[in-house]
């Protein structure tokens, strides 16, 4: 069984490593993905959606209006401060996800991990970062997925993060109307940037 804050602490302390290196161009670089914000703005969502859970405020969430208010809030601060704030919310995290089959921070953590390393043109996130949150996802997916798609891929498909065109693309059995089933938030027509594996460790 996959330990979820281990894997939750895993990311804040490589996300902390990746923000202390980026310039203010890369900051500035618009998240495909995530078409309304920067790399300094889905910063700006993981500190503020791991304050609102941990204090409780959580009017509007998961809706636009709850992560356009803590990503506006935070706008304007230093990428160090926004690294400081998920910091110190993590121990409360981490207590709160245990037992939680399906916790939403750590989901959400990795997936928009994933997504700065897509925009940044930066290698594949690691597979133990992105893995246990496929094996969690995989039992309520169609067979036929797990068998013929690369793993890496229907992660990013299952969190709505490739095209309608790179999902028909990975060639299984599904229908163009089931490929478009398989994305939690919905179907998408923008082709994603599709990262070089990482290198060997």
């Amino acid at each position: 069984m996959t330990d979820w804050g281990e894997l939750y602490e895993e990311h804040v302390a490589d996300l902390g490593a990746l923000a202390g290196d980026l310039t203010q161009d890369q900051l500035a670089t618009l998240v495909p993905a995530t078409p309304a914000w920067t790399v300094h703005e889905v910063l700006a969502h993981l500190a503020g959606s791991a304050s609102d859970v941990v204090t409780g405020r959580m009017d509007g969430a998961p809706g636009p209006e709850w992560t356009s208010r803590h990503v506006n809030e935070r706008a304007p601060l230093p990428v160090a401060d926004l690294v400081d704030e998920l910091r110190s919310h993590q121990d409360a995290v981490v207590a709160s996800v245990v037992d939680n089959p399906r916790p939403a921070l750590v989901w959400n953590i990795a997936v928009h991990h994933a997504d700065l390393h897509e925009a940044l043109r930066r290698p594949r996130l690691a597979e133990p970062l992105w893995q246990p949150v496929l094996d969690a996802v995989l039992p309520g997916l169609d067979p036929a997925l797990a068998g013929s798609v690369p793993p890496y891929e229907l992660f990013r498909g299952v969190f709505s993060r490739r095209s309608r065109g790179q999902m028909q693309g990975w060639g299984t059995t599904l229908s163009a109307e089931e490929l478009d089933e398989v994305g939690i938030f919905g179907p998408r027509d923008d082709d994603q940037p599709v990262p070089a594996e990482p290198a060997p460790t």
